[in-house]
């Protein structure tokens, strides 16, 4: 199962400014995230009044994946360590099943 540690090492991270656990994925805007992962990762996707785009949701091991789909067909990734991924969900009003 893909992690946080191997897609932080993988591609550039640039922290998020105020959200500590949370960051930007840069150079991957292209890649719908269940390609990002590379292997067979439920992406569960929503559609909330917390966001103004879709969200697409992907559970790693020690963190996870919370992507914005824009209106322009880019994606905005971002890496989340695991209590960086359960505050954004948390915030975001998304409540996703524990395995």
């Amino acid at each position: 199962m893909m992690d946080f540690f191997t897609l932080k090492e993988r591609y550039r991270c640039k922290p998020i400014p105020g959200c500590p656990g949370r960051y930007i994925l840069e150079g991957a805007e292209e890649i719908p995230p269940g390609k990002l992962v590379g292997e067979k990762l439920p992406v569960l996707e929503y559609s909330v009044e917390t966001a103004p785009d879709r969200v697409f949701v992907v559970k790693l091991e020690e963190g996870g994946i919370i992507s914005y789909l824009k209106p322009s067909s880019i994606y905005i990734h971002t890496l989340n360590t695991e209590e960086g991924f359960r505050r954004k969900l948390y915030n975001l009003e998304i409540e996703i099943c524990k395995e």
